[in-house]
Protein backbone atom coordinates (compact mmCIF):
# COMPACT_ATOMS: atom_id res chain seq x y z
CA UNK A 1 0.00 0.00 0.00
CA UNK A 2 1.59 3.24 -1.09
CA UNK A 3 0.72 6.10 1.48
CA UNK A 4 0.84 9.62 0.87
CA UNK A 5 2.87 11.04 3.66
CA UNK A 6 2.68 14.68 2.41
CA UNK A 7 -1.21 14.25 2.47
CA UNK A 8 -1.07 12.45 5.81
CA UNK A 9 0.98 16.13 7.11
CA UNK A 10 -2.79 17.87 6.48
CA UNK A 11 -4.37 16.06 9.80
CA UNK A 12 -1.87 17.67 11.99
CA UNK A 13 -3.86 21.23 13.15
CA UNK A 14 -0.27 22.52 14.56
CA UNK A 15 1.77 21.85 11.34
CA UNK A 16 -0.45 24.98 9.19
CA UNK A 17 0.81 27.23 12.29
CA UNK A 18 3.52 29.70 11.43
CA UNK A 19 6.23 30.53 14.55
CA UNK A 20 8.31 34.16 14.10
CA UNK A 21 6.35 34.80 11.10
CA UNK A 22 7.53 31.62 8.87
CA UNK A 23 5.99 28.09 8.60
CA UNK A 24 6.49 26.26 11.28
CA UNK A 25 9.36 22.99 10.34
CA UNK A 26 8.87 20.61 13.64
CA UNK A 27 11.91 18.39 13.74
CA UNK A 28 11.37 18.03 17.49
CA UNK A 29 9.66 14.86 17.70
CA UNK A 30 11.95 12.74 20.28
CA UNK A 31 10.70 14.80 22.53
CA UNK A 32 7.09 14.64 21.83
CA UNK A 33 5.46 14.96 18.53
CA UNK A 34 2.19 16.69 17.07
CA UNK A 35 -1.21 15.49 17.12
CA UNK A 36 -3.79 14.51 14.19
CA UNK A 37 -7.11 15.69 14.41
CA UNK A 38 -8.52 12.18 15.13
CA UNK A 39 -6.98 12.57 18.30
CA UNK A 40 -8.30 15.80 19.17
CA UNK A 41 -11.40 15.03 17.65
CA UNK A 42 -11.62 11.83 20.12
CA UNK A 43 -10.65 13.66 23.22
CA UNK A 44 -13.18 16.52 22.43
CA UNK A 45 -15.88 13.82 22.11
CA UNK A 46 -15.31 11.89 25.15
CA UNK A 47 -15.33 15.43 27.42
CA UNK A 48 -18.23 16.13 25.61
CA UNK A 49 -20.52 12.68 25.34
CA UNK A 50 -18.84 10.15 27.42
CA UNK A 51 -17.56 11.83 30.65
CA UNK A 52 -17.89 9.79 33.48
CA UNK A 53 -15.51 7.55 36.16
CA UNK A 54 -14.96 4.33 34.87
CA UNK A 55 -15.38 0.65 36.14
CA UNK A 56 -17.85 1.73 39.23
CA UNK A 57 -20.61 2.95 37.89
CA UNK A 58 -23.93 1.05 36.53
CA UNK A 59 -25.17 3.68 35.06
CA UNK A 60 -24.98 4.29 30.90
CA UNK A 61 -22.42 6.78 30.90
CA UNK A 62 -19.85 4.93 33.42
CA UNK A 63 -20.70 2.03 31.27
CA UNK A 64 -20.01 3.81 27.59
CA UNK A 65 -17.10 4.85 28.82
CA UNK A 66 -15.58 2.05 30.84
CA UNK A 67 -16.03 0.24 27.43
CA UNK A 68 -13.78 2.91 25.18
CA UNK A 69 -11.32 2.77 28.00
CA UNK A 70 -11.20 -0.73 27.54
CA UNK A 71 -11.06 -1.07 23.93
CA UNK A 72 -8.00 1.32 23.80
CA UNK A 73 -6.33 -1.28 26.23
CA UNK A 74 -7.40 -4.41 23.60
CA UNK A 75 -6.16 -2.08 20.54
CA UNK A 76 -2.78 -1.72 22.36
CA UNK A 77 -2.48 -4.84 23.34
CA UNK A 78 -3.26 -6.83 19.76
CA UNK A 79 -0.61 -3.52 18.49
CA UNK A 80 2.56 -4.78 19.97
CA UNK A 81 1.00 -8.65 19.98
CA UNK A 82 0.88 -8.90 23.96
CA UNK A 83 -0.49 -12.34 24.75
CA UNK A 84 -3.66 -11.03 26.86
CA UNK A 85 -5.09 -7.31 27.96
CA UNK A 86 -4.21 -7.44 31.45
CA UNK A 87 -0.60 -7.35 30.57
CA UNK A 88 -1.01 -3.75 29.68
CA UNK A 89 -0.82 -1.43 32.20
CA UNK A 90 -1.89 2.24 31.83
CA UNK A 91 0.43 5.06 33.44
CA UNK A 92 1.25 8.08 32.88
CA UNK A 93 4.07 7.34 30.42
CA UNK A 94 7.44 5.36 30.15
CA UNK A 95 8.53 7.41 32.94
CA UNK A 96 6.32 6.31 35.59
CA UNK A 97 6.76 2.75 33.85
CA UNK A 98 10.10 2.17 34.68
CA UNK A 99 9.47 3.52 37.91
CA UNK A 100 6.99 0.68 38.59
CA UNK A 101 8.69 -2.08 37.82
CA UNK A 102 11.75 -0.69 39.65
CA UNK A 103 10.12 -0.13 42.91
CA UNK A 104 7.37 -3.29 42.90
CA UNK A 105 9.60 -5.75 41.03
CA UNK A 106 12.44 -4.72 41.96
CA UNK A 107 12.24 -3.64 45.67
CA UNK A 108 10.58 -7.70 46.19
CA UNK A 109 13.61 -9.46 44.31
CA UNK A 110 16.69 -7.50 44.47
CA UNK A 111 19.35 -7.58 47.66
CA UNK A 112 22.43 -6.42 48.57
CA UNK A 113 25.19 -6.99 46.17
CA UNK A 114 22.96 -7.91 42.86
CA UNK A 115 23.49 -6.61 40.03
CA UNK A 116 21.54 -4.33 37.41
CA UNK A 117 23.10 -3.98 33.68
CA UNK A 118 21.75 -0.95 31.97
CA UNK A 119 23.97 0.96 29.11
CA UNK A 120 25.83 4.27 28.64
CA UNK A 121 22.88 5.51 26.22
CA UNK A 122 20.46 5.52 28.39
CA UNK A 123 17.98 8.34 29.04
CA UNK A 124 17.88 9.66 32.55
CA UNK A 125 14.35 7.95 32.95
CA UNK A 126 16.48 4.60 32.90
CA UNK A 127 19.30 5.39 34.79
CA UNK A 128 17.88 7.40 37.90
CA UNK A 129 15.41 5.17 38.94
CA UNK A 130 17.50 2.43 39.18
CA UNK A 131 20.27 4.48 41.20
CA UNK A 132 17.18 4.85 43.62
CA UNK A 133 16.99 0.83 43.50
CA UNK A 134 20.05 0.55 44.33
CA UNK A 135 20.27 2.99 47.34
CA UNK A 136 17.36 1.10 48.64
CA UNK A 137 18.42 -2.18 48.87
CA UNK A 138 22.33 -1.95 48.34
CA UNK A 139 22.61 -3.43 44.70
CA UNK A 140 25.00 -2.44 42.37
CA UNK A 141 24.67 -0.83 38.61
CA UNK A 142 26.64 -2.33 35.70
CA UNK A 143 27.07 -0.26 32.72
CA UNK A 144 27.34 -1.39 28.81
CA UNK A 145 30.13 0.74 26.94
CA UNK A 146 28.86 2.19 23.85
CA UNK A 147 31.90 2.43 20.56
CA UNK A 148 32.68 5.94 19.05
CA UNK A 149 29.74 5.07 16.39
CA UNK A 150 26.76 4.60 19.48
CA UNK A 151 26.85 0.91 19.04
CA UNK A 152 26.39 -1.49 22.29
CA UNK A 153 29.11 -4.91 21.56
CA UNK A 154 26.79 -7.29 22.40
CA UNK A 155 30.67 -8.92 23.52
CA UNK A 156 31.17 -6.10 25.93
CA UNK A 157 26.94 -7.00 27.32
CA UNK A 158 27.93 -10.90 27.73
CA UNK A 159 30.84 -10.21 29.96
CA UNK A 160 28.85 -7.89 32.68
CA UNK A 161 26.75 -11.00 33.42
CA UNK A 162 27.27 -13.15 36.31
CA UNK A 163 25.62 -14.73 39.39
CA UNK A 164 24.68 -11.93 40.98
CA UNK A 165 23.13 -10.08 38.10
CA UNK A 166 19.30 -9.74 38.16
CA UNK A 167 18.15 -7.31 36.00
CA UNK A 168 18.67 -5.61 32.41
CA UNK A 169 17.56 -2.20 31.11
CA UNK A 170 17.95 -1.10 28.05
CA UNK A 171 16.55 1.87 25.09
CA UNK A 172 15.00 -0.27 22.48
CA UNK A 173 16.25 3.28 20.69
CA UNK A 174 18.27 5.57 21.64
CA UNK A 175 16.46 9.19 21.74
CA UNK A 176 20.03 10.94 21.77
CA UNK A 177 22.16 8.84 19.02
CA UNK A 178 18.94 7.29 17.19
CA UNK A 179 20.60 3.97 17.94
CA UNK A 180 18.51 0.85 17.62
CA UNK A 181 20.09 -1.93 20.03
CA UNK A 182 19.13 -5.93 19.24
CA UNK A 183 16.96 -6.03 21.72
CA UNK A 184 15.94 -10.04 20.79
CA UNK A 185 19.37 -10.94 21.12
CA UNK A 186 20.19 -9.33 24.07
CA UNK A 187 16.68 -10.65 25.86
CA UNK A 188 17.59 -14.12 24.41
CA UNK A 189 21.47 -13.28 26.57
CA UNK A 190 19.61 -12.50 29.33
CA UNK A 191 17.55 -15.33 29.43
CA UNK A 192 20.26 -17.59 29.12
CA UNK A 193 21.28 -16.30 32.68
CA UNK A 194 17.84 -16.27 34.13
CA UNK A 195 17.79 -12.34 34.20
CA UNK A 196 14.60 -10.87 33.01
CA UNK A 197 14.68 -7.38 30.87
CA UNK A 198 12.91 -4.67 30.58
CA UNK A 199 13.21 -2.40 27.47
CA UNK A 200 12.70 1.58 27.09
CA UNK A 201 10.42 2.03 23.99
CA UNK A 202 9.40 5.12 24.11
CA UNK A 203 11.79 6.09 20.96
CA UNK A 204 11.07 3.27 18.96
CA UNK A 205 7.41 2.82 19.78
CA UNK A 206 6.04 5.53 17.25
CA UNK A 207 8.93 4.43 14.87
CA UNK A 208 8.51 0.67 13.59
CA UNK A 209 6.82 -2.31 14.26
CA UNK A 210 7.43 -3.63 18.25
CA UNK A 211 6.21 -7.49 18.59
CA UNK A 212 6.63 -7.93 22.08
CA UNK A 213 6.63 -11.36 22.37
CA UNK A 214 8.53 -11.96 19.32
CA UNK A 215 10.97 -9.59 21.28
CA UNK A 216 10.54 -11.85 24.19
CA UNK A 217 11.25 -9.08 26.60
CA UNK A 218 9.73 -9.09 30.18
CA UNK A 219 9.05 -5.64 30.55
CA UNK A 220 8.41 -2.73 27.46
CA UNK A 221 7.16 0.88 28.38
CA UNK A 222 6.36 3.18 26.00
CA UNK A 223 4.60 6.87 26.11
CA UNK A 224 2.06 8.04 24.02
CA UNK A 225 2.86 11.94 23.64
CA UNK A 226 5.75 10.48 21.35
CA UNK A 227 3.19 8.10 19.31
CA UNK A 228 0.88 10.93 18.75
CA UNK A 229 -1.73 10.66 21.40
CA UNK A 230 -2.13 12.67 24.07
CA UNK A 231 0.38 13.94 27.24
CA UNK A 232 0.40 12.15 30.19
CA UNK A 233 -0.49 8.55 29.57
CA UNK A 234 1.61 5.71 28.99
CA UNK A 235 2.02 1.99 28.78
CA UNK A 236 3.81 -0.90 31.06
CA UNK A 237 3.71 -3.95 29.43
CA UNK A 238 4.78 -6.99 31.73
CA UNK A 239 4.62 -11.14 31.13
CA UNK A 240 1.78 -12.06 32.89
CA UNK A 241 3.61 -14.41 35.54
CA UNK A 242 5.93 -11.51 36.65
CA UNK A 243 3.37 -9.03 37.16
CA UNK A 244 1.41 -11.46 39.08
CA UNK A 245 4.03 -11.65 41.65
CA UNK A 246 4.70 -8.59 42.37
CA UNK A 247 3.15 -6.21 44.32
CA UNK A 248 1.22 -3.11 43.95
CA UNK A 249 2.81 0.07 43.15
CA UNK A 250 0.56 2.60 44.83
CA UNK A 251 -2.48 2.27 46.95
CA UNK A 252 -6.26 3.53 46.07
CA UNK A 253 -9.38 3.07 44.42
CA UNK A 254 -10.02 0.50 41.93
CA UNK A 255 -6.60 -1.29 43.03
CA UNK A 256 -8.36 -3.41 45.32
CA UNK A 257 -11.41 -6.29 45.93
CA UNK A 258 -11.75 -5.63 49.71
CA UNK A 259 -10.55 -3.27 51.85
CA UNK A 260 -10.97 -3.39 56.21
CA UNK A 261 -8.69 -1.88 58.92
CA UNK A 262 -7.28 -5.43 59.54
CA UNK A 263 -6.65 -6.71 56.26
CA UNK A 264 -6.59 -5.27 51.87
CA UNK A 265 -7.20 -7.88 49.15
CA UNK A 266 -5.57 -6.51 45.87
CA UNK A 267 -7.33 -6.62 42.53
CA UNK A 268 -6.87 -8.74 39.74
CA UNK A 269 -4.70 -8.01 36.69
CA UNK A 270 -4.32 -5.06 35.38
CA UNK A 271 -6.08 -3.03 37.69
CA UNK A 272 -3.66 -3.85 41.00
CA UNK A 273 -1.60 -1.41 38.93
CA UNK A 274 -4.11 0.88 38.59
CA UNK A 275 -4.87 2.95 41.75
CA UNK A 276 -7.31 5.93 41.31
CA UNK A 277 -9.15 7.22 38.63
CA UNK A 278 -6.92 7.09 35.74
CA UNK A 279 -6.80 9.92 32.58
CA UNK A 280 -9.87 8.24 31.03
CA UNK A 281 -9.54 10.84 27.82
CA UNK A 282 -6.03 10.58 27.31
CA UNK A 283 -6.03 6.98 27.49
CA UNK A 284 -8.90 6.54 24.68
CA UNK A 285 -7.19 9.14 22.63
CA UNK A 286 -4.11 6.93 23.05
CA UNK A 287 -6.35 3.89 21.83
CA UNK A 288 -7.13 6.20 18.50
CA UNK A 289 -3.83 7.14 18.14
CA UNK A 290 -2.27 3.52 18.04
CA UNK A 291 -5.92 3.06 15.53
CA UNK A 292 -4.32 5.78 13.35
CA UNK A 293 -0.90 4.45 13.25
CA UNK A 294 -2.24 0.80 12.26
CA UNK A 295 -4.14 2.37 9.42
CA UNK A 296 -1.00 4.24 8.28
CA UNK A 297 1.10 0.68 8.70
CA UNK A 298 4.51 0.82 11.15
CA UNK A 299 6.33 -0.44 8.25
CA UNK A 300 5.66 2.44 6.00
CA UNK A 301 6.26 4.68 8.61
CA UNK A 302 9.55 2.97 9.11
CA UNK A 303 10.46 3.05 5.99
CA UNK A 304 9.56 6.57 5.43
CA UNK A 305 11.26 7.85 8.48
CA UNK A 306 14.63 5.95 7.03
CA UNK A 307 14.56 7.75 3.36
CA UNK A 308 14.48 11.10 5.60
CA UNK A 309 17.22 9.81 8.12
CA UNK A 310 19.38 8.51 4.53
CA UNK A 311 18.54 12.13 3.34
CA UNK A 312 19.48 14.43 6.23
CA UNK A 313 22.74 12.41 7.00
CA UNK A 314 23.53 13.64 3.24
CA UNK A 315 22.82 16.80 3.21
CA UNK A 316 24.16 17.57 6.68
CA UNK A 317 27.29 15.77 6.54
CA UNK A 318 28.24 17.80 3.46
CA UNK A 319 28.29 21.20 5.30
CA UNK A 320 31.78 21.88 6.34
CA UNK A 321 32.53 21.96 10.26
CA UNK A 322 29.41 19.93 11.64
CA UNK A 323 29.83 16.84 12.83
CA UNK A 324 27.25 13.76 13.24
CA UNK A 325 27.09 12.35 16.61
CA UNK A 326 26.04 8.57 16.53
CA UNK A 327 26.36 6.88 13.31
CA UNK A 328 25.02 3.88 13.82
CA UNK A 329 24.10 1.34 10.97
CA UNK A 330 20.60 0.80 12.56
CA UNK A 331 19.29 4.11 13.67
CA UNK A 332 15.84 5.75 13.77
CA UNK A 333 14.91 9.04 12.51
CA UNK A 334 17.19 10.63 14.78
CA UNK A 335 20.52 13.14 13.86
CA UNK A 336 22.39 14.87 16.49
CA UNK A 337 24.85 16.99 15.74
CA UNK A 338 27.72 19.86 16.60
CA UNK A 339 29.15 22.54 14.69
CA UNK A 340 32.44 23.55 14.88
CA UNK A 341 32.56 26.41 16.59
CA UNK A 342 29.07 27.27 17.90
CA UNK A 343 27.34 26.55 20.81
CA UNK A 344 24.34 23.76 20.08
CA UNK A 345 22.07 26.61 21.98
CA UNK A 346 22.77 29.53 19.97
CA UNK A 347 22.07 27.03 17.23
CA UNK A 348 18.88 26.49 18.66
CA UNK A 349 17.93 29.98 18.90
CA UNK A 350 18.88 31.45 15.06
CA UNK A 351 16.95 27.93 13.68
CA UNK A 352 14.39 29.24 15.98
CA UNK A 353 14.17 32.77 14.20
CA UNK A 354 14.00 30.86 10.97
CA UNK A 355 10.81 28.91 11.59
CA UNK A 356 12.59 25.45 12.35
CA UNK A 357 12.03 23.88 15.86
CA UNK A 358 15.11 21.43 17.02
CA UNK A 359 16.07 20.41 20.21
CA UNK A 360 19.01 21.81 21.68
CA UNK A 361 21.11 20.68 24.91
CA UNK A 362 21.91 17.19 26.82
CA UNK A 363 18.35 15.35 26.34
CA UNK A 364 18.28 14.00 29.29
CA UNK A 365 20.93 11.69 28.53
CA UNK A 366 24.35 13.34 29.98
CA UNK A 367 26.17 10.03 29.95
CA UNK A 368 26.41 10.13 26.43
CA UNK A 369 27.86 13.67 25.95
CA UNK A 370 30.15 12.71 28.55
CA UNK A 371 30.91 9.65 26.37
CA UNK A 372 31.59 12.23 23.63
CA UNK A 373 33.38 14.76 25.34
CA UNK A 374 30.40 17.51 24.57
CA UNK A 375 28.26 19.87 26.35
CA UNK A 376 25.20 19.06 24.32
CA UNK A 377 24.46 18.73 20.55
CA UNK A 378 21.57 19.76 18.25
CA UNK A 379 19.04 16.93 17.37
CA UNK A 380 17.08 16.89 14.88
CA UNK A 381 14.13 13.96 14.93
CA UNK A 382 11.64 12.70 12.10
CA UNK A 383 8.12 12.26 12.80
CA UNK A 384 5.91 10.39 10.14
CA UNK A 385 4.81 13.93 8.62
CA UNK A 386 8.23 15.05 8.53
CA UNK A 387 9.12 15.72 4.76
CA UNK A 388 12.63 16.53 2.79
CA UNK A 389 11.94 20.22 2.57
CA UNK A 390 12.06 19.96 6.35
CA UNK A 391 15.21 19.08 5.86
CA UNK A 392 16.66 21.60 3.30
CA UNK A 393 14.83 24.37 5.76
CA UNK A 394 17.16 23.24 8.83
CA UNK A 395 20.45 23.14 6.30
CA UNK A 396 19.00 26.47 5.18
CA UNK A 397 19.11 27.42 8.71
CA UNK A 398 22.68 25.93 10.11
CA UNK A 399 23.94 27.72 6.80
CA UNK A 400 22.40 30.95 8.48
CA UNK A 401 24.07 29.91 11.70
CA UNK A 402 27.32 29.77 10.32
CA UNK A 403 27.41 33.06 8.60
CA UNK A 404 25.94 34.62 11.86
CA UNK A 405 29.07 33.08 13.54
CA UNK A 406 31.72 33.47 10.66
Amino acid sequence: MTIDFDKLRGEFPLLKETTRGKPLIYLDNSATNQKPQVVIDALNHYYCHDNANIHRGVYELSERATREFEKARVEIQTFINAAHSHEIIFVRGATEGINLVAQSYGRSQLKADDEIIISTMEHHSNIVPWQMLTEQVGAKLRVIPISDSGEIDIDDYKKLFNARTKMVAIAHASNALGTINPIKEMAAIAHEHGVPILVDGAQAFPHMPVDVQDLDCDFYVFSSHKAYGPTGIGVLYGKEKLLEKMPPYQGGGDMIESVSFTKTTYNKLPFKFEAGTPDIAGVIGFGVAVKYLKAIGMQNIAAHEQDLLVYGTQKLSAIPGLKIIGTAKQKVGVISFVLEGVHPHDIGTILDDEGVAIRAGHHCAMPVMERYHIPATVRASFGLYNTNADIDALVKGIMAVKKVFA
